[in-house]
């Protein structure tokens, strides 16, 4: 049995009205280790073997100059890999806070290999493609515009026809026009979703959004799928178990 956990954890800058105290956003400007804590405990209790995280912080002033991800995988025993979410050479790249912004792929198995692959469009162009011995995890952040997440679906097509062996794509896919937006993908993917009640994910206190992904290829048999109900993010987390059939 293998379990896998997606969680777009905000930077564990938190969530509901004192987010946006003493003005809009202000929580992406406080330190986040306390929050962090509560998140790292969850993670604990779920016990992934495959964890995708969007939204990490990679060292900021608001995590004291340390990695998120580092901080799980040292903690909790696991491999991982993350890099900013902006692209090299990106602005957001080279400015404070910005350029820790990231996402990261930790896993129980070790990571034998790995890529940073970038989209051509949006803002958040990263995709992270992380092989342990058996499996390919890609983790994305796709665009909230919606014909540059038509042209990052794409791209992300071209690469998964590449791939020969057991696939997993995770992560934030941002479709704000429903999830229809993702039906010819998973078609020509032939790709599966794991929600398939497509229960909703955002935001966490009151879903009403279909905004988080769990895809897998054929080889991979969910057996069983739920969403946590915690408002540790805005995002609600997704967990799904799995069998290789």
């Amino acid at each position: 049995m293998l379990r896998f956990l997606l969680y777009n954890i905000r930077y564990a800058a938190g969530m509901g009205s004192a987010f946006h105290l003493p003005f809009p956003y202000a929580g992406y400007l406080r330190p986040s280790s306390e929050h962090f804590k509560k998140i790292m405990a969850f993670i604990a209790e779920m016990n992934p073997d495959i964890i995708g995280l969007v939204e990490v912080d990679s060292g900021s002033f608001r995590t004291g100059r340390q990695s998120q991800a580092a901080l799980i995988a040292q903690e909790l025993g696991y491999d991982y890999v993350g890099e900013s979410k902006y692209g090299v050479g990106a602005m957001a790249s080279r400015l404070p806070v910005l350029k820790s912004q990231g996402n990261a792929v930790l896993s129980r198995m070790p990571i034998i290999s790995h890529r940073f692959q970038y989209f051509d469009e949006g803002v958040k162009r990263l995709i992270i493609q992380a092989c342990t011995e058996h499996l390919t995890v890609f983790l994305v952040h796709l665009s909230l515009t919606y014909r540059k997440r038509q042209y990052q679906l794409e791209r992300l097509y071209r690469l998964i026809r590449k791939v020969q062996r057991p696939v997993f794509l995770a992560g934030d896919f941002n479709v704000l026009w429903g999830s229809r937006e993702m039906e010819l993908f998973l078609g020509a993917t032939g790709l599966c979703s794991v929600n398939h009640e497509r229960i909703p994910s955002h935001p966490s206190d009151q879903p009403t959004r279909e905004l988080d992904f769990i895809l897998h290829s054929p080889e991979l048999r969910p057996v069983r799928f739920f969403s946590p109900t915690i408002t540790l993010s805005d995002h609600a987390p997704l967990v799904c178990d799995f069998e290789m059939c």
